[in-house]
């Protein structure tokens, strides 16, 4: 009876037994640390609801669909969230993206699927009756062996009682797990932080009551997350870092003699880091008050000995000093407010909405240079063609989540009202001489050094002012010679300097530029000019084009000199501030874009004839084209799209604005064609354009003239060398080249690009020799006379030195008389160009022969070596 009792009993449990195991599908390891990328229809409907609107960029996905497929994957947010891990759950499953499904130390229940709720009560009970404690998914396996088998974690790096719960509970570290994981396995463990970001407002040194209230808005509170969800969840945005290969890391030399829990903590450390990093590359670092910011620049250390030194060698009370400097950082200081920037935002918007057709950005070099800027500040260093340069660069810095900079502004537009509104947006004034201003110059430094020691980006225009020749000027370098000098003290890990080409089809100040060129005075910046200036707003001016080089590091480039910047002599960095300068130049002429515009002007004024048949310009066009295509220069969007459509657009252009006039057309003669002729009024404004191109066919301009020079259609490409090294020197003050490339480099490429448009031809059996072809002899003056408006300006200051002896004239005067001169030369037919009637070449011709030798009319040997030389450059060009 017995026996038979136990039996049913023992069946009854085999029947129980095989029940729960179907139940539980043959395992205890059911755990709420475990969210199953399907959770149901109520739960995926209700989470898809909820985080439908949060914006998730496809350059940010892709960061992490290019990690290796047998890679054991973990997203790691900062703080711990709830709503964070399910929002990463829920919309990466819906953008087919590994869901994160083992949350490492979340639990999740009641929005399970009520088949696994009730595994996880069940298993749970039974484990604890069975062993009278809680079953541990880290001590079981069951983590580890759900990753291996290509399962996604979820893990924060900050919890609160984080520190306590692991160091004194004694509570599996998830890091030192995957650690140890990594260490068992071939596969690699990558991690990749994510961020959401609610605002682009920066953090502020002390934080509101809105913030004590709500949480920051770095970690807000479920009511601050929920607002910013209903009133603009579009706004709310997520970030992906750059993934961090675990295997790499205990591979490392450093890291391998480490205990497990010292590498956890250093793994905490640089993981926090590089979110920290990421998050200020896009909101900026923490501000301050401008009361604080002018705290800590009057009382540093270095700021204070300089004042006290010089009240002392002046005689000065040490109270007035401490006055002056207070009133300049008052004079100089950005009040940087995100409220103001947002506002701009929108008002840069809406202008360049009715003024221009639209923004051309290359954004995959912008995507590298946020990555780069968790390395230290961004030094953007635009050209200068308009005022609109500085507000559409921070509007592209703002619109593509990424901290405006502050920028170096003219103290001209200080005026009211607009100048507190600029400082609002990040503008920092300078004076545009620091001659005579001992103690201002020392502040003005002591506050560049401030931002860059908070790790703000910075934008100033290396041209010093807006460019008024349409080409790019040479480099001003007295505020990179600052930032040299403060990377130098160590006030920044490093420096990251972005050359930047900002262009337009048309430039909105074209008049007052061209009314300057011609020796009128420039206006001064004011509140009327600026309501004047909304008759702009009534045009239309074409596409604006903005390209980023990629960033250079200064560790980087340094790391190639032999001597550190630290032991370098005055000398020495003043020689390296120019090189960087020059090198800056040469990159925004690298990334510069080549418009229609630029183009059909070049064609027009580089004829040879004041009138000019619709076939020969399109031919020259043409041949421009082919040089530029051959030289792979960056071609504006509609170039690449239909070229020819681009080019008749301009030329009507041209027509209605009367830079060229159509002749009438004998309709009578059936073989008559198109006809233009150039407006003489309009030259100089044909040039502005043409310069817009210039600068990437001065060495074709260059190799071309010395061809020609040679008077001979046959020549050695060695004959070449000396005069084109004669011709860089001779516009050393005109045009910037790349100066680690030597006049070899620059000759044997043009000569290969006019072999290809049959221009020259190969010697069949002399090595370097070349035949000029009967087409390829106007070709080569169609380049070389991209040259002739400058050898004409220098031609007349020559001729100011032929008349004139040393100090005959005061050096302020030299211009006025020097234009006078070229007026006079002009009307006497002895000058063909008007727009070589330029004050700007004149003073970079002046500069030029003066730094040459050439002082007066007394210094005959060089005068002479020179007349016949540009004399005989300019006979070629006929």
């Amino acid at each position: 009876m017995i026996k038979k009792i136990k039996f049913f009993f023992e069946k009854v449990q085999t029947k129980i037994n095989g029940l729960i195991d179907n139940a539980l599908n043959g395992t205890y390891n059911h755990f709420r640390c475990f969210f199953p990328k399907d959770p149901g229809w109520l739960s995926s409907s209700s989470l898809c609801f909820v985080f439908s609107g949060i914006k998730l960029d496809k350059d940010q996905t892709d960061i992490i669909k290019n990690v290796p497929e047998n890679a054991i994957l973990i997203y790691a947010n900062k703080y711990k969230s709830y709503f964070e891990y399910l929002f990463y759950h829920t919309r990466y499953a819906s953008e087919k993206l590994p869901v994160p499904e083992i949350g490492f130390d979340y639990k999740i229940f009641w929005l399970q699927p009520f088949s696994h709720m009730f595994r996880i009560i069940l298993s749970n009970t039974l484990y604890f009756l069975k062993n009278f404690r809680m079953q541990n998914p880290y001590n079981s396996g069951y983590i580890s062996q759900e990753l291996i088998n290509g399962k996604t974690g979820f893990l924060s790096l900050v919890e609160e009682r984080g520190f306590y719960l692991r160091f004194v509970k004694s509570n599996p570290d998830p890091l030192r797990y995957l650690l140890e994981l990594q260490k068992k396995i071939e596969q690699p463990v990558i991690i990749i932080p994510q961020l959401i970001f609610y605002s682009k407002k920066p953090r502020r040194s002390s934080p509101g009551f809105i913030d004590l209230l709500f949480g920051s808005q770095e970690n807000p509170g479920s009511l601050r997350r929920l607002f910013a969800l209903l009133k603009k969840p579009e706004s709310v945005f997520v970030e992906v870092s750059e993934p961090f290969n675990l295997k790499t890391f205990v591979q490392h030399s450093i890291y391998k003699e480490l205990t497990n829990e010292e590498q956890a903590l250093v793994l905490r450390r640089q993981l926090l880091v590089k979110v920290n990093r990421h998050r200020q590359s896009i909101t900026g670092p923490v501000l301050k008050s401008k009361a604080e910011i002018k705290e800590n620049i009057l009382t540093n250390e270095r700021l204070r000995s300089f004042m006290e030194n010089y009240a002392d060698t002046r005689n000065i009370p040490i109270q007035k000093v401490h006055k002056e400097a207070d009133g300049y950082i008052d004079e100089i200081a950005a009040k940087y407010t995100i409220n103001v920037i947002q506002v701009f935002a929108l008002a840069v918007k809406w202008l360049t909405d009715i003024m221009f057709e639209g923004i051309s950005i290359n954004t995959d070099v912008l995507a590298r240079l946020k990555n780069m800027s968790r390395k230290g500040p961004l030094l953007f260093v635009p050209c200068h063609k308009s005022h609109i340069d500085y507000l559409i660069l921070s509007y592209i810095m703002y619109t593509n989540n990424m901290p405006c900079p502050h920028i170096a502004a003219g103290k001209n537009l200080s005026f009211w009202p607009l100048g507190p509104i600029f400082r609002g947006a990040g503008a920092f004034f300078i004076r545009r001489t620091f001659r005579g201003a001992v103690l201002y110059s020392k502040v003005f430094s002591e506050y560049v050094f401030k931002l860059l020691e908070e790790g703000f980006n910075i934008e100033f225009f290396i041209e010093g002012g807006r460019s008024r020749t349409g080409k790019l000027l040479q480099p001003k370098l007295g505020l990179l010679s600052i930032l040299l000098n403060g990377y130098k003290m160590g006030v920044c890990d490093d420096l990251i300097l972005v050359p930047v080409f900002i262009g337009y089809d048309r430039v909105p100040e074209e008049a007052a530029y061209l009314r300057e060129l011609e020796g009128g005075q420039k206006n001064p910046e004011s509140f009327v000019q600026f309501l004047k200036a909304r008759k702009f707003l009534k045009k239309r001016y074409g596409r604006i084009y903005i390209k980023f080089h990629d960033g250079i590091s200064l560790n980087d480039l340094l790391e190639e000199r032999e001597t550190p910047i630290k032991e370098m002599t005055s000398k020495e960095q003043n020689a390296l501030c120019r090189e960087l300068g020059y090198k800056l130049v040469s990159a925004i002429d690298q990334v510069t874009v080549i418009t229609p515009h630029a183009i059909v002007a070049g064609a027009v004024l580089n004829s040879s004839k004041q009138r000019i048949s619709y076939t020969s310009l399109m031919s020259n066009i043409e041949t421009y084209m082919n040089y530029l295509v051959v030289q792979n220069v960056k071609l504006a969007d509609t170039l690449l799209l239909d070229h020819t459509s681009a080019f008749e657009y301009v030329i009507e252009s041209y027509i209605d604005r009367k830079f060229i006039e159509p002749l009438p057309i004998d309709k009578d003669d059936l073989s008559s064609e198109k006809q233009f002729t150039i407006n003489i009024n309009k030259r100089p404004a044909l040039g502005y354009y043409k310069n817009n191109c210039i600068s990437a066919f001065i060495p074709a301009a260059f190799t071309s003239l010395v061809i020609l020079d040679k008077d001979a259609f046959q020549f050695s490409g060695s004959d070449i060398y000396k005069g084109y090294t004669f011709l860089q020197e001779l516009f050393s003050f005109e045009f910037s080249y790349d100066r680690e490339k030597d006049p070899e480099y620059f000759v044997h490429k043009n000569l290969k690009a006019f072999i290809d448009d049959a221009i020259l031809m190969p010697h069949p059996s002399l090595p370097d020799t070349y035949n000029l072809t009967s087409a390829g002899f106007r070709k080569l003056k169609l380049f070389a006379r991209f040259l002739s408006v400058y050898l004409e300006s220098y031609w007349i200051t020559l001729n100011f030195f032929m008349r004139y002896p040393r100090n005959f004239i005061e050096s302020k005067d030299r211009i006025k008389k020097i234009q006078s001169m070229g007026n006079r030369m002009f009307k006497m037919q002895e000058i063909e160009k008007p727009e070589a009637l330029s004050k700007i070449n004149y003073k970079n011709a002046l500069d030029f022969f003066i730094s040459h030798g050439i002082k007066g009319s007394e210094d005959e040997e060089m005068i002479e070596t020179y007349k016949q030389v540009l004399r005989r450059y300019l006979d070629r060009l006929q």
